[in-house]
């Protein structure tokens, strides 16, 4: 058999999932993510702002400096 690993953006994806998953008798298991989700929140904040230009990048060679 295989694994599949589904991924709902929404809780209203989550719900119909279970539902859908549980109607056709199919054994399932549910893991949260082990990240505080405001955390998960600001790092794609920080992706996010990375993408549009902002923020500082700095060189390598200047981090020890």
């Amino acid at each position: 058999m295989e694994t599949l690993i589904v991924q709902p953006k929404t809780k209203e994806q989550l719900v119909a999932l279970k539902a859908f998953i549980k109607a056709l008798k199919i054994d399932f298991k549910s893991e949260k993510s082990p990240y505080n989700p405001d955390f998960v929140e600001k790092i794609l904040h920080g992706r996010k702002d990375i993408k549009n230009g902002k923020g500082v990048k700095i060189a390598t060679e200047d981090l020890w400096k």
